[in-house]
C-alpha cells in the first residue's frame, strides 16, 4: 500500500468511526472483525432506525442484537432482548451477564425474576406482551428491543404474540428483528416499516462458513453434487446454475430400485415386511448408528447433531452407540465431563436420580455421546449445551427443537429421514426445515467448511435431496389471531374502534391485503378481457349480448329447474328414510346390499349415532345376514315400511347368531311377499315440470325466436364468444367475492370475539362504546389458550372449595395437550373428593362455549384434556417422581414441562380471583408444586 493509500484508509476510517462512535467502540470489543452485513445494520441502529436482519443460522446476527444493548447502556435507555423459548432466554442471559455484568442484567420468564429493573433484561416475548397491556412501569425509558428468532411469528400456537408485541410498541422504541433467512424477507420488512416506522432490511443469504452436501451410504460417504463447489442458493442463483446431482448415487438408486423390485418378487406371497428399525427395513446401503458415528469420526466430522425425528429414536441410538463401545473421548476429557456434570446436577434429589436415569446419561456423555430432546430434564438438557459447545460432547442425537435458536454450531449435521411426524402424518421435510436443520453445520472461527450429511434410505431419491440443498424457499407466514385474552386488553386500552385500526395494521392482515392486490389485478385483467368479448360478440342485426343473455337465461332456468327436481326427489328420499323406525322392512332399492332388510337403527339425528350432513343413515340387516350402515346413495327413490318384525333389544350386529336369528324371521315373515307397485313401495313425483315452469320456459324460447339475431348467419360464432364471456364474468364475481371476504378479515374475527365477550357479560355496550366489564376485568389476568375456559369456571366458582392438590389437578386440564389423541383415552383421576364433578363442570362450560363460538363461526377453544389429573394431584400431594412416571408413562422432561406450564396458571388464577379462599390455595398449590426436580428446573431451565 502506498503512502497515498494508506492515508486515504486512515481518512475513511477516521470518518467512519466519528460518524457511528458507538459502533466504533463496540467493534473495538469484539475479537473478530465484524462482516459487512452486521456493520450495516449496526449503523442503522446508531442513526435511529429499527432493523430486520434475516441471515442464515450461525452467520452472526445476534451482533446485532447485543450493540442494541451496547447503544442503550452506553445512552442511558433500557434495552430489552426476546427469545421464543426460555432456554434460549436463560442461555442468552449468562451471555450477557458475562459480558456487561451480573448488576446490569435481568431475567424475566415466567417461571423466573432475576433483578427486573436491570437497564437490560433478558425476557420471553409473552413476557414482554403481558408487560405492555399492563401499562408496567418497566417500559419506562425503554429504548431498543431485540426481537430474536422473530419468524417465531409463524408458529400457530404462540406466534400471534410477537406481531402483538411489534404493533404496541411505543414510537420511541426502536426493534432490532433478528430472522432465520426467509424468502419474503423484504414483505416482512415492508409491513415492520408500516407499524415501527423507518426500519431497514438486511438480508444476508451467504454462509459465513460454506456448507457441503453429502449422502451416506452403506460405508462409504458420497458427495451429494457432482461437482463440489458452493451450494449456497444465493450463489447458486447469482451464477445462473443448476448442481448437477453426482452420478454415482443415481446409479446407486437406479440398483437400489432394481434390489427391491427383485426382492419383491421372490418374497413369498403373504410374507411379512420387516418390523421398522430392523435391518431389513434400513435397506441394503442403511449403515447403523454407531456406523455412521464411526464414519464422521473417520473423516474428521466430529462434532456432529444426527437429527432423529422421535425421542424414542434419540435414546435408543445412545444406547446402540454405547452398545457398540463407542469411546470419542479422552480419559482425560472423561474426568472433566464427570465432574462438571456431577457439580451441575448436585441439587437433583438423590432419590430421583435412577428415574431420570441419571447414571446411563452420565455414562454417555463422558463417551462424548447424548440425546437431546424434549422429554429430558432441563438440566440435563443444558449440560449437553454446555458441553457440546466446549467440544467435549462429540455427536448428540437430536429431535428438531433444537435448531429452534439454542447456540449448538457443529462441524457436520445428519439428517437421518427426510419425513417427519408433524402431529398428523408422515411429511416430507420442506426446503425450509432441511436448511434450518442443516444451517448448524459449520462453527464460525472454527471449522472452514460445515457439512449436511443425509442417511440412505430404501427408495431415497438424490435429485429430491438435490432439490432441497439448493432451494430458498422458507416464506413466512402469520399466524395471527385476536384471542379473548387481547380483546379485552384491546378494547380496554384502546376502545373498540382503535383496536380494529391495531389490529388491521398486523401481518396477516398486511399478507391478506398484498393478495388482494394480487386478485384485484386479476379482476381488472378479466374485466378487460369482458369488454373485448362482448366486442367480438357484436352482431350487425341488433344486440347480441341481449340475446346471448337470453339463451344464457334459458339454460340456466331449464339446469335450476333440475337441479330443483333433484333436490325435491332426495328430500322424498329424507323424509322416507326419516319415517323409518327399528324393525320396519323396506326394500332398499340399489347399492350392493339392494333388496329385503330389517331396520336396526334408522340413523338419524334421534338415533343413539345420530345423522351426518349427507342424510340419514340407516342400519340394516339384510336377508343374506349383512349387517350394514347404508348411505342416502342405495336410496335414489323414497321407501316406505312393508311390514315389520320385532328386533332384539340387545341386538349386535358383530355377533353371527343374532344376525343368523334375526334374518331367518325377516324370511320367514316376507316368505312369498310381493311388494306394492311403485319404487320402494311408496309413491313419488315423477319428475315433470308444473305448468308454470313450462310457460316460463316457454316465453324464453319465444323471445328467443322473435329477436332479430336469431337469424343471424354467424349468430354461432358470436354464440362462442358470448359464452366465453359468461364463463369469464362467472370468474369475475367469483373474484370480487374472494376480495371481500379477505379485506377486514383480521378485523371482523376481532368482532366475532367481542361479541362472544359482550354475550357472555365480559364486554357491554356497542360500537366504539364498548367498554370492559368487571368479569372482564379478570379475563384481562388470564393469558393461557383456555383463557375463556378459565375465566368461566372462576365466575362460577367451580374452584372456591378446592384444596391446593385438586385445585392443581383440574388447572391441569386447562394447559396438558395429549402428544397423541389415544394418551387421553382413559384419563386417571383422584379416587375420591369433589374434582370428578367439577372436572364434569368444566367439561360442560367447555361444551357451552364451544357452542356459542360455532354460533359465531369461532374456533378458539379446544377441550379440557384430562390426561395430566392425576400427575398434577399426586405430584402436589408430595407423591415421588418414580412412582408419578412409572404409572403415567410421561418422560421426565415433558413431566418438568407441564408442571412449569401449570404453575403459570396458577399463578395467574391467584392473580385474577376474587375470592380469598381460591387466591390463597392458588398460591398453595404452586408451593407444592415447586418442589423437587421442578424446583430445580425452574431455577436453571
Amino acid at each position: 500500500m502506498t503512502d497515498d493509500q494508506s492515508a486515504s484508509a486512515r481518512y475513511a476510517r477516521y470518518r467512519r468511526n466519528r460518524e457511528h462512535p458507538m459502533l466504533a467502540d463496540f467493534a473495538s470489543r469484539m475479537s473478530f472483525t465484524l462482516d459487512d452485513f452486521q456493520v450495516r445494520a449496526c449503523r442503522e441502529l446508531e442513526e435511529g432506525r429499527s432493523v430486520l436482519v434475516a441471515a442464515p443460522t450461525g452467520s452472526g446476527k445476534t451482533i446485532v442484537g447485543e450493540f442494541a444493548v451496547h447503544l442503550a447502556l452506553e445512552t442511558g435507555r433500557k434495552a430489552f432482548y426476546t427469545t421464543p423459548i426460555k432456554a434460549l432466554s436463560n442461555q442468552k442471559f449468562h451471555d450477557l451477564s458475562v459480558r456487561y455484568g451480573a448488576d446490569n442484567v435481568g431475567l424475566l420468564t415466567g417461571d423466573n425474576s432475576i433483578n427486573g429493573e436491570a437497564p437490560v433484561v433478558v425476557m420471553t416475548t409473552e413476557v414482554l406482551r403481558n408487560m405492555l397491556y399492563a401499562g408496567s412501569r418497566t417500559l419506562e425509558t425503554l429504548g431498543f428491543v431485540v426481537m430474536d428468532e422473530v419468524h417465531y411469528l409463524a408458529d400457530r400456537m404462540r406466534g400471534a404474540v410477537w406481531e402483538e408485541v411489534i404493533i404496541h410498541l411505543p414510537d420511541s422504541v426502536a426493534v432490532a428483528s433478528l430472522s432465520a433467512t426467509v424468502s419474503n424477507a423484504e414483505e416482512f420488512g415492508e409491513w415492520l416499516g408500516t407499524v415501527r416506522g423507518e426500519t431497514t432490511t438486511i438480508v444476508e443469504e451467504r454462509r459465513p462458513v460454506p456448507l457441503y452436501q453429502h449422502v451416506i451410504a452403506g460405508r462409504r460417504m458420497y458427495d451429494l453434487f457432482a461437482d463440489e463447489g458452493s451450494t449456497d442458493p444465493a450463489e447458486l442463483e447469482k451464477h445462473d446454475r443448476e448442481p448437477k446431482v453426482n452420478p454415482q448415487l443415481v446409479r446407486l438408486a437406479r440398483d437400489d430400485w432394481a434390489r427391491g423390485r427383485m426382492k419383491d418378487r421372490r418374497a413369498p406371497r403373504g410374507g411379512k415386511r420387516p418390523q421398522s428399525g430392523s435391518q431389513g427395513s434400513r435397506g441394503a446401503w442403511t449403515p447403523t448408528r454407531a456406523q455412521v458415528v464411526e464414519q464422521l469420526d473417520r473423516a474428521g466430522l466430529l462434532p456432529a447433531i444426527v437429527f432423529i425425528f422421535s425421542r424414542v429414536g434419540c435414546n435408543a441410538a445412545v444406547q446402540q452407540c454405547l452398545d457398540a463401545n463407542l469411546k470419542l473421548t479422552t480419559p482425560a476429557e472423561r474426568d472433566e465431563i464427570h465432574a462438571f456434570v456431577e457439580e451441575r446436577c448436585a441439587n437433583l434429589p438423590d432419590e430421583d436420580l435412577q428415574v431420570l436415569g441419571y447414571h446411563e446419561f452420565l455414562d454417555g456423555l463422558t463417551r462424548g455421546i447424548a440425546a437431546h430432546h424434549a422429554g429430558m430434564l432441563p438440566t440435563f438438557k443444558e449440560c449437553v449445551e454446555e458441553l457440546f459447545l466446549r467440544g467435549l460432547c462429540r455427536v448428540v442425537f437430536a429431535t428438531e427443537t433444537l435448531a429452534l435458536g439454542i447456540n449448538m454450531p457443529a462441524r457436520s449435521v445428519v439428517i437421518e429421514k427426510l419425513s417427519k411426524w408433524n402431529g398428523e402424518t408422515h411429511a416430507d421435510l420442506s426446503p425450509g426445515e432441511y436448511t434450518q436443520l442443516t444451517g448448524r453445520a459449520g462453527r464460525r472461527g472454527i471449522d472452514v467448511e460445515g457439512h449436511g450429511v443425509v442417511l440412505w434410505q430404501q427408495g431415497l431419491d438424490p435429485s429430491s435431496v438435490a432439490g432441497l440443498a439448493s432451494t430458498r424457499t422458507y416464506p413466512l407466514r402469520s399466524s395471527f389471531r385476536p384471542s379473548y385474552n387481547m380483546a379485552v386488553n384491546l378494547v380496554h386500552q384502546f376502545g373498540r374502534e382503535r383496536a380494529r385500526e391495531l389490529l388491521e395494521s398486523s401481518f396477516a392482515q398486511f399478507q391478506a391485503d398484498k393478495a388482494v392486490v394480487g386478485l384485484a389485478r386479476q379482476l381488472r385483467k378479466s374485466e378487460d378481457a369482458l369488454a373485448g368479448y362482448a366486442e367480438a360478440a357484436a352482431c350487425d342485426k341488433g344486440d347480441f349480448m341481449q340475446y346471448a343473455g337470453l339463451r344464457h337465461q334459458l339454460s340456466e332456468t331449464e339446469r335450476d329447474l333440475a337441479r330443483s327436481r333433484r333436490f325435491d326427489r332426495r328430500q322424498e328420499v329424507v323424509d322416507s328414510l326419516e319415517g323409518l323406525r327399528p324393525g320396519d322392512v323396506i326394500d332398499v332399492p340399489a347399492g350392493r346390499f339392494s333388496g329385503l332388510a330389517v331396520v336396526i337403527d334408522p340413523g338419524t339425528s334421534g338415533s343413539s349415532r345420530g345423522a351426518d350432513r349427507e342424510g340419514p343413515r340407516p342400519y340394516v340387516l339384510t336377508a343374506d345376514r349383512h349387517a350394514r350402515r347404508l348411505s342416502i346413495a342405495d336410496f335414489p327413490t323414497p321407501v316406505g315400511a312393508l311390514t315389520r318384525v320385532k328386533v332384539p333389544k340387545n341386538f349386535n350386529g358383530r355377533d353371527p347368531q343374532a344376525r343368523r336369528d334375526l334374518a331367518s324371521t325377516l324370511r320367514n315373515r316376507t316368505n312369498g311377499f310381493a311388494p306394492p307397485p311403485g319404487p320402494g313401495g311408496v309413491g313419488h313425483s315423477g319428475g315433470s315440470r308444473s305448468p308454470v315452469e313450462d310457460r316460463r320456459i316457454a316465453e324464453l324460447r319465444r323471445q328467443l325466436r322473435d329477436h332479430p339475431c336469431h337469424e343471424c348467419p354467424d349468430r354461432e360464432d358470436h354464440a362462442r364468444w358470448a359464452e366465453r364471456y359468461f364463463k369469464l364474468d362467472r370468474d369475475a364475481r367469483t373474484l370480487k367475492r374472494r376480495i371481500e371476504q379477505r379485506t377486514n378479515t383480521i378485523a371482523r374475527q376481532f368482532d366475532r370475539v367481542c361479541d362472544v365477550l359482550a354475550a357472555l357479560g365480559y364486554l357491554e355496550g356497542s360500537g366504539d362504546s364498548l367498554a370492559v366489564t368487571d368479569r372482564g376485568r379478570t379475563l384481562m389476568r388470564i393469558y393461557n389458550e383456555m383463557d375463556l375456559v378459565t375465566a368461566e369456571s372462576l365466575r362460577a366458582g367451580l374452584w372456591d372449595a378446592l384444596d391446593p392438590s385438586e385445585l392443581a389437578a383440574v388447572l391441569s386440564t386447562l394447559v396438558y395437550e395429549s402428544r397423541r389423541p389415544d394418551d387421553a383415552a382413559a384419563p386417571r383421576l383422584p379416587v375420591a373428593g369433589p374434582v370428578r364433578q367439577v372436572l364434569a363442570d368444566m367439561v360442560s362450560i367447555w361444551g357451552d362455549l364451544d357452542a356459542l363460538e360455532r354460533e359465531h363461526r369461532l374456533d378458539q377453544l379446544h377441550e379440557p384434556d384430562l390426561g395430566f389429573v392425576w400427575a398434577a394431584w399426586r405430584w402436589a400431594e408430595g407423591d415421588e417422581l418414580d412412582d408419578i412416571l412409572r404409572v403415567t408413562d410421561l418422560t421426565a422432561g415433558d413431566f418438568v414441562r407441564w408442571v412449569k406450564q401449570l404453575l403459570d396458571l396458577a399463578d395467574q388464577v391467584a392473580d385474577a380471583s376474587g375470592s380469598k379462599a381460591l387466591r390463597t390455595a392458588a398460591r398453595e398449590a404452586s408451593s407444592r408444586l415447586r418442589r423437587g426436580v421442578v424446583a430445580y428446573s425452574s431455577v436453571s431451565g
